[in-house]
């Protein structure tokens, strides 16, 4: 009687076992022939141009008859790549809310500071 008792537990044991073994498991599914959209990483020529005229018609609007071409390049240089390209995609997707990324940039000291300088040099300030 033990014998049956043991063997039924035994039994028990190794079906309960065989439920618990590790399923593969996949990450996402996805669909053969679908890619995932990538968001750039590095600013192309093209965007660049964008983000300057962009910048450029930004620094218009608050400086009217203005050269701002060297307070452009201040925003240029201390905007990072990931910001340039949300501006160029903002602007070449008719999105709003430019203006506070520019804003955003242009408060920074470093550009503050470049501004001021080009100002000094060309005699605007």
């Amino acid at each position: 009687m033990r014998f049956h008792i043991f063997a039924a537990l035994g039994t028990a044991a190794l079906t309960l076992s065989a439920c618990a073994t590790q399923m593969p498991t996949t990450t996402s599914p996805v669909a053969p022939g679908v890619t995932s959209p990538v968001q750039p990483t590095v600013l192309d020529a093209a965007s660049r141009q964008i983000a300057r005229n962009v910048i450029n018609t930004e620094m218009q609007k608050r400086l009217p008859g203005a050269n701002v071409s060297p307070y452009t390049d201040c925003v240029i240089n201390n905007a990072t790549t990931a910001e340039l390209i949300d501006i160029a995609q903002a602007a070449s997707s008719g999105a709003s809310g430019t203006a506070n990324s520019v804003a955003t940039i242009v408060s920074r000291p470093a550009t503050t500071q470049c501004i001021a300088s080009a100002a000094r040099s060309t005699g605007t300030a």
